[in-house]
């Protein structure tokens, strides 16, 4: 199988549902972000050699009912109301694009979409620069080690999809998911 498991595009997808049942929650965001007819199969972050970041809206248009998709999927949910939690995805996209890149999960309570979707990034960039060799500061703020990684000319790109939401007022789950979707064809 080796080379034809290798995924050609990629895109991110997000949601909120709420519900009185945690799974149905779980579904309702599914079906926010679009996802809910497929069979997700959750794999780890690495972003494929070569592969295309395409738009949620073109990407959707590759998958069919009932067919198995590899994600790597963010989630999170609460049943407190008003506390908030946030689901985020960040990549790392390598200027080299025949090497692989990195996808990053992240799932917080109290942070907003911004914080949550910066820190995934972050995330993913650091892993990326340490398979490249790239001298950073792990204590650097994350527009200083941005900085650094535009200087080297390395890491060519950085992003995050980020899905955020308070917690139902009347004590219903609330579940949110980022996720980045592989497509082979």
């Amino acid at each position: 199988m080796g080379k034809s498991m290798v995924p050609k595009r990629l895109f991110f997808t997000k949601g909120v549902g709420k519900h009185k049942e945690r799974l149905t929650s779980f579904e309702l965001a599914l079906r926010d972000a679009g996802i809910a007819a497929q069979n997700l199969v959750r794999v780890s972050s690495i972003f494929p050699p070569q592969a295309k970041l395409i738009p949620r809206k073109e990407g959707l248009k590759y998958l069919y009912p009932g067919e198995v998709v590899f994600a790597v999927v963010a989630e999170n949910s609460t049943r407190e109301p008003h506390r908030l939690i946030a689901s985020s995805i960040g990549v790392a996209i390598p200027s080299d694009r025949n090497t692989y890149g990195y996808l990053s999960e992240h799932h917080s309570f109290g942070e907003t979409e911004e914080q949550a979707g910066e820190y995934a990034e972050e995330l993913a960039a650091e892993m990326l620069a340490t398979t490249l060799n790239l001298e950073f500061d792990p204590d650097k703020s994350w527009d200083e080690k941005k900085e650094i990684y535009r200087i080297s000319n390395k890491i060519v790109r950085t992003a995050n999809v980020t899905q955020s939401a308070i917690g139902d007022k009347h004590g219903r789950w609330t579940t949110t998911i980022a996720a980045a979707i592989l497509i082979f064809e």
